[in-house]
């Protein structure tokens, strides 16, 4: 048991076998979230888990790792920046890319993507949210990447260019954290 649950990736096979189980049984087919298809119900659970992935993350960093930084003696704080930070980051923009994917394949698929989009009246609240999440992945993948391979020692940059990223690295983030309070409420109560 205990070589199981060590092993992440095989836990999660699980837990997507488990769900493909679950997508079988006759009462999901009736499910509100499986009423327009399959493939739609399947873009649907992609989209919310990557979302989930990637504001968790997103809470991680501002609530939990960044705060903590400060309090941590010098010698152990390779652990966080060597380790730990490249591995979240890594999780942290590829969720981001594919929540903003599943999403538009999403709209897609229930034919509202131009309308939530240009933000017509009946759809306004969810392209809000859809806009939200587009200036947030932008900000993961071309402000807060760029600027945290610097500060991470991934990419060449002295101590003056390192300062200069984590502070714009941060002040994205924090837009970001700040963007994901009325993007959430708009994509969790369009339906």
């Amino acid at each position: 048991m205990d070589k199981f649950f060590a092993n992440l990736w095989l836990v999660l096979a699980i837990g997507f076998g488990v769900t493909l189980v679950l997508m079988a049984l006759p009462e999901f087919t009736n499910a509100p979230g499986a009423q327009n298809g399959l493939a739609t119900a399947a873009f649907q659970w992609l989209h919310v888990f990557f979302g989930v992935l990637w504001i968790g993350l997103l809470y991680y960093f501002n609530f939990v790792q960044v705060p903590a930084m400060p309090g941590i003696a010098a010698e152990h704080k390779p652990g966080v920046t060597k380790h730990i930070a490249p591995r979240a980051l890594f999780y942290f923009r590829w969720a981001a890319l594919l929540t903003v994917i599943t999403g538009a394949i999403l709209a897609h698929l229930y034919g509202e993507l131009e309308e939530a989009l240009s933000l017509q009246e009946s759809h306004r609240l969810i392209g809000i949210g859809m806009w939200l999440a587009l200036i947030m992945a932008a900000n993961v993948w071309f402000i807060i990447w760029p600027n945290q391979k610097k500060v991470l020692g991934l990419v060449e940059a002295d101590d003056a260019a390192k300062a200069r990223a984590g502070k714009a690295a941060l002040i994205a983030s924090r837009t970001n954290l700040l963007l994901s309070v009325p993007m959430l409420l708009a994509m969790t109560t369009f339906r």
